[in-house]
């Protein structure tokens, strides 16, 4: 496959609440540096909608490159988001897990990666495949 994917579960029920700046960064000219508030965000709330069915992956490998999703790239992933066409997808093809842009097609499926180098997999009935969860968050080291 492509890509290899390390599943974990979010670690603990805690909330992990850090200081939130109530303005927003300008992206363009710089603005005066403001202090941050009392307010708090609590990342597993911002994130996980559905803690039971959430679970976590790293990315290995360079088949989404070109969407900008690299090697070592933390996923967010529900299980139980129903798949839909082109959704970004964690999927289970044949006795390994790989993440592609899912296509649904009348007789078979694709698998698209996002970088030249690699081709789409076709899915038919002859193959084990389910999509095991549906990419909402994609977080990146930078």
């Amino acid at each position: 496959m492509n890509n290899d994917i390390d599943i974990f579960t979010p670690g603990s029920d805690e909330e992990l609440s850090l200081p939130l700046s109530e303005n927003r960064v300008a992206a363009g000219f710089p603005s005066p540096a403001e202090e941050f508030g009392g307010v708090s965000l609590d990342l597993n709330r911002e994130l996980i909608k559905n803690p039971a069915s959430t679970f976590y992956a790293r990315v290995s490998g360079l088949s989404m490159v070109d969407e900008g999703i690299n090697d070592g790239d933390l996923l967010v992933i529900d299980k139980s988001i129903e798949p839909h066409h082109h959704c970004l997808a964690v999927c289970y093809i044949d006795g390994e897990f790989t993440l592609k842009r899912f296509e649904k097609h009348k007789e078979y499926g694709l698998l698209i990666p996002a970088n030249k180098d690699f081709k789409p997999i076709k899915v038919t009935a002859d193959n084990d495949f389910c999509i095991w969860g549906v990419v909402t968050y994609i977080i990146k080291k930078v």
